[in-house]
């Protein structure tokens, strides 16, 4: 069979003619099947590996050991690895056990090896014949869908078409924006229409007021954005690719900067190089420049150069980059480039390989981070609510989007059953606003409510509004946990503002519908347990707060912190805002909410956190040192004090922790509202 494959000519893919534009993943993938039939398409596998949270799991279970115990240890364990007998032993496993030995030992063999088979999101496999008759296939897990058996790497090997169709949700996100704006606005805008280098969004983006904003969100990002200063939309192009492993393993950053602040001056290693390297002032930051740098400095050929392409994409798996190092580095040398300037090319050749962009790519991700900044500059209530439509997606959660758009001045109203859709809408906003508009969370917020659910709730308030507590029950029909929870996330406020009594009153009444539908005696029991409703306290505001969270995930009430700053400011310690402006090298000690951990596999054990309060943000550096230390606060804590020294540099902020602790008060600590770890 492989002979045949590997004897077979190359064919000439299928003509690719899909009309695709702001569809979801999903209608993509309907499409293909629609246009080429289940017989010529079908979507194309992934290998799911072990790591160390999900060896642990597994293993675990096979030794039976309690899986709270596991819960506990996989909280402390990294993505990718943390598989050490300091980290069970601070999980409170004893590896002198057996049992424990045994854990650690043959989860530590288990990572890398596969677990099972998945889909490729997004890859099909188009066939010039049927898809059966080139490779085994199979029904997929979930239904109208076919997975071919092989890995999606060994695809091109065998000169087999594969296309990668991969949603974009913010592109999904602009789409309902611009749908937005035409329905409230009057404004017919779009990505080719909207005002070219708009100086208040770049003011904005200077600023790195960014959350939400495709590409430039992250903390990386939003660090660099002051320091490269964009003013045009090629430094977007330059933004979005320079915080990649590419050019940061390469060492190409620094030298960037500095030459782009006139504080260097542009130098090339070689004259042949200038061409090349001219845009990017001398320093090579995207794909094409590295592989035209080394036809021209190293003299490959075409064909090497293509090798190198294949190699760099392939290099992790295969370690075939290695071979051209010796190669790159001696026809570089010959030429008068210094072996350093070398050596780094290499470096950043292998920093491509895991993750870099092509000019190309770069240029067409800065258009869209330029719109939805756009879109977030003069329209904040229109992007948030148009992003939080297109949740999952993005860098932060729900809550920091409503907490964001709240800091900007846009006024969100809670879920309310008798207003709320399933998305967030676009509501009249007070007559003393600024901003016309404020944005009505929508009923897919409320956790444990489904589809279903949602279509009651709009097929019966369709016919007439809901008159009371009681009035929804018996039109909507909805079981009573459905109803306990649009209750207890305050959605029926307008028909019974004491969440407590609301929660009786539809359980009560759910309890009747149910005895009624049965015709039983136990219809008067309900009735007169339905008379008997008791007096109940009424949610102070951290109460309040904390059920929002709890059901649906943020508050549109306030920050979790905000009922706790008056506690917090007793025990000295500032919101982000007073933290921002205090002087460089001040020390300073802080609590906040973790909503973001990231352990960069180019930052050398460093882990960087982002810590929220009602006022904003608080960046915080945490050398490996410190992070040994303090390991099992870091990584399982949600409301942190962190205790260090303030560094601010060209308009960036951050806190060098020295510890970290548990705040004490008075009050109860807040639920988070789940912070976005990334490894």
């Amino acid at each position: 069979l492989f002979e045949r494959f590997l004897s077979r000519e190359r064919a000439e893919p299928p003509d690719i003619d899909l009309d695709i534009e702001h569809k979801r993943r999903e209608e993509v993938i309907q499409h293909v099947y629609a246009k080429y039939g289940r017989s010529h398409a079908a979507m194309v596998c992934n290998f799911i590996r072990y790591r160390a949270r999900s060896a642990v799991r597994d293993v675990g279970k096979a030794l039976g050991i309690a899986e709270t115990a596991l819960d506990r240890l996989s909280k402390l364990l990294g993505h990718y690895g943390g598989m050490s007998e300091e980290t069970f032993r601070q999980a409170g496993f004893d590896v002198a056990q057996p049992v424990h030995h045994h854990l650690l030992r043959l989860a530590a063999e288990l990572q890398d090896f596969p677990r099972h088979l998945s889909i490729h999101p997004g890859g099909f496999l188009l066939g010039h014949e049927p898809v059966p008759d080139l490779v085994p296939i199979e029904n997929a897990a979930m239904p109208e869908r076919t997975v071919i058996q092989w890995d999606k790497d060994c695809l091109d090997e065998l000169g087999l078409f594969k296309v990668d169709l991969l949603g974009l949700g913010a592109l999904h996100q602009l789409h309902l924006g611009f749908d937005l704006l035409r329905g409230h606005h009057g404004r017919e805008w779009s990505m080719a229409t909207i005002p070219d280098d708009d100086p208040a969004t770049y003011a904005m983006i200077r600023r790195a007021d960014t959350v939400g904003v495709f590409q430039i969100e992250s903390r990386a990002q939003m660090a660099m954005l002051p320091r490269l200063k964009p003013r045009t939309y090629y430094d977007l192009v330059i933004e979005v690719s320079i915080v990649r492993p590419g050019p940061i393993t390469g060492g190409m950053v620094h030298p960037y900067l500095r030459r782009r602040a006139g504080q260097e001056p542009v130098v090339y290693p070689h004259a042949c190089l200038e061409p090349v390297l001219e845009k990017t002032l001398g320093v090579p930051l995207f794909q094409e420049q590295v592989i035209r740098l080394a036809m021209v400095a190293a003299d490959y050929t075409p064909g090497e150069a293509d090798q190198l392409r294949r190699d760099m994409a392939a290099w992790r798996r295969s370690g075939r980059i290695e071979r051209h190092r010796q190669r790159l580095v001696e026809r570089m040398t010959a030429k008068g480039i210094a072996p350093e300037f070398a050596e780094r090319v290499f470096e950043q050749i292998r920093g491509f390989g895991e993750y870099g962009f092509p000019e190309s790519h770069a240029a067409s991700f800065a258009l869209i981070a330029y719109a939805t900044s756009w879109m977030k500059r003069h329209y904040p209530e229109v992007f948030a609510c148009s992003l939080l439509n297109a949740q999952p997606m993005g860098f932060y959660s729900p809550s920091t989007i409503v907490e964001d758009a709240r800091r900007h001045g846009v006024e969100v109203r809670s879920v309310d059953v008798r207003e709320s859709r399933r998305d967030c809408t676009l509501e009249r906003a007070r007559s003393r606003s600024e901003i016309p508009f404020a944005v009505r969370m929508g009923l897919r917020y409320v956790k444990g409510l489904g589809e279903r659910h949602v279509e009651r709730i709009e097929t019966a308030r369709a016919e007439r509004p809901f008159a009371s507590v009681e009035d929804l029950v018996e039109r909507t029909r909805l079981d009573e946990g459905a109803l306990g929870k649009l209750a207890e996330s305050g959605a029926l406020a307008g028909l019974d503002p004491s969440r407590r009594a609301a929660i009786w009153r539809v359980r009560g009444a759910a309890r009747v519908a149910t005895a009624a539908a049965r015709e039983t005696s136990d219809s008067s029991l309900a009735l007169r347990d339905r008379e008997r409703r008791p007096a109940f306290a009424a949610l102070d505001d951290l109460e309040t707060i904390n059920w929002d969270y709890r059901t649906t995930g943020h508050s549109p009430r306030g920050h979790p912190l905000a009922p706790l700053r008056e506690a917090l400011r007793a025990r000295r310690l500032p919101d982000a805002k007073t933290v921002t402006a205090l002087p460089d090298g001040r020390r300073v000690r802080y609590a906040g909410l973790v909503i973001c951990r990231q352990r960069p596999g180019t930052a050398s054990g460093v882990v960087f956190m982002t810590l929220e309060d009602e006022t904003g943000f608080v960046n915080v550096v945490v050398w490996s040192r410190v992070f040994e230390q303090h390991a099992v606060l870091i990584k399982t804590t949600g409301f942190l004090g962190v205790t260090g020294k303030l560094q601010k540099q060209d308009g960036v902020v951050h806190v060098i922790a020295d510890s970290f602790w548990v705040p004490r008060l008075d009050r109860r600590r807040p639920e988070s509202g789940g912070s976005r770890d990334f490894h």
